[in-house]
């Protein structure tokens, strides 16, 4: 509350389920207009969320327009253009918000390797229900229906045998076949 709101907008970066993307080049929608940015650090923001590979196969690259909303893109596309904007802006904090959510298991390779690279050095609060976004993280809280029920690092928290490690056992471990009579 004591942190003026323009102050704390240039300090904490969102990656966010939903990315809003508008009608513009590609460009603007990772820079945020921000002319300061040049072609190498798009580059190697590229480059370090693994969106290189896409975008040197568009037809303009950096100046492809994008479609409202970035309906021309697939969703873990608009991920990565999220991902680069966090990148580039530099943010000593940055969230994660259910960042992996809605994407297909190509995408999310890929994105669980930008979050490995963007969050290094970094605080990161990384919102999940997904536990493979946040196995490697330093600290874990688990919540049910709002209340802190359980915390700790990953291992620690399989131990437990509670909350989490049902959780992980449902994501993670197959379930045995059944024969069916």
């Amino acid at each position: 509350r004591e942190i003026p709101l323009e102050v704390l907008r240039t300090r904490v970066g969102l990656v966010a389920q939903e990315v809003f993307l508008f009608s513009d080049t590609l460009r603007n929608n990772v820079t945020l207009y921000d002319e300061s940015v040049s072609e190498a650090v798009l580059e190697d923001a590229a480059k370090a969320v693994g969106a290189d590979g896409f975008i040197r196969q568009l037809p303009e690259r950096w100046n492809m327009e994008v479609r409202e909303r970035g309906a021309s893109l697939s969703v873990g596309q608009r991920q990565l253009i999220a991902f680069m904007r966090a990148y580039v802006a530099r943010p000593a904090v940055l969230v994660l918000d259910e960042a992996t959510s809605s994407i297909d298991s190509e995408s999310e390779r890929l994105i669980q390797e930008a979050t490995r690279r963007i969050t290094k050095d970094r605080t990161s609060l990384v919102v999940a229900h997904r536990l493979s976004t946040i196995q490697e993280a330093d600290a874990i809280f688990v919540f049910d229906s709002g209340k802190l029920v359980e915390q700790g690092a990953h291992a620690d928290l399989l131990a437990q045998e509670g909350i989490y490690r049902n959780l992980y056992e449902k994501q993670f471990v197959a379930l045995p076949s059944r024969s069916v009579d």
